[in-house]
């Protein structure tokens, strides 16, 4: 009877073919040989060789579970909303890679009160600040003079380089820090001590870009590979 009416039986008909759609996307896109399809974009330097899930692993329960945890936050029966689909890359999920014991601005220092004023500014607090992911390339910053927000009254005892300090800042040449300095510390060479010797604007532009490291190829602590980090966290838990 209820198929008898014409218009009906087109919208029933559209419907079935619609969740029948939906099923086979949701089947077939987070399989890894068509993943590529998902990608927001080109994968930054040094994680080309990586895949979605290293990264965008499964949330907890299932998709219903989830719709209905998301739908009792929206309403106001469920005070956190729950990630759908697969987790939230945040900074554990980097950390998971790239934790080092030696880092000079560890993330977690900038939640202390003294840099309210820097994180308004940049907000240092977060690993996708400068390390977007998609975007084949090392920083999202157009330039690299952020350390003006937390150094901008800093004060060297026995400076040792040629041009000190205190006249780089006066003069506000903010772009000369990464030129001695790599940010997170984690290069093993030896800083110069004139100017002359420091690393040219160019290639630290170029570097930010996806270039090549002028600094050098040793480091203190290397990145965890996609097998070695299945090995520390499980098999994409």
């Amino acid at each position: 009877m209820f198929f008898k009416n014409p218009l009906r039986k087109r919208q029933a008909l559209g419907s079935l073919i619609g969740i029948v759609i939906g099923v086979i996307i949701y089947a077939i896109l987070p399989q890894e040989p068509v993943e590529g399809l998902l990608s927001l974009g080109p994968m930054n330097v040094g994680h080309e060789n990586l895949s979605c899930t290293a990264c965008h692993t499964s949330a907890k329960g299932n998709m219903i579970q989830q719709l209905q945890a998301n739908i009792a936050f929206t309403v106001g029966a469920r005070k956190k909303a729950v990630d759908f689909g697969t987790k939230n890359v945040d900074n554990k999920k980097c950390l998971e890679c790239h934790d080092r014991p030696n880092d000079r601005h560890p993330t977690y220092r900038f939640e202390e009160p003294k840099f309210a004023d820097a994180v308004a500014k940049i907000d240092a607090r977060l690993c996708e600040t400068c390390h977007r992911e998609h975007n084949d390339t090392r920083i999202v910053l157009e330039n690299g003079t952020f350390c003006v927000n937390c150094h901008y009254d800093l004060e060297v005892v026995n400076d040792p380089i040629d041009i000190p300090h205190s006249t780089l800042i006066k003069n506000k040449e903010w772009t000369t820090c990464l030129q001695c300095h790599d940010f997170h510390g984690n290069h093993i060479y030896h800083t110069p001590e004139k100017m002359k010797d420091t690393i040219s604007l160019k290639k630290v532009n170029d570097y930010l870009k996806g270039g090549d490291d002028p600094f050098t190829e040793k480091k203190k602590y290397m990145p965890l590979s996609e097998e070695e980090w299945k090995k520390v966290v499980g098999n994409y838990k």
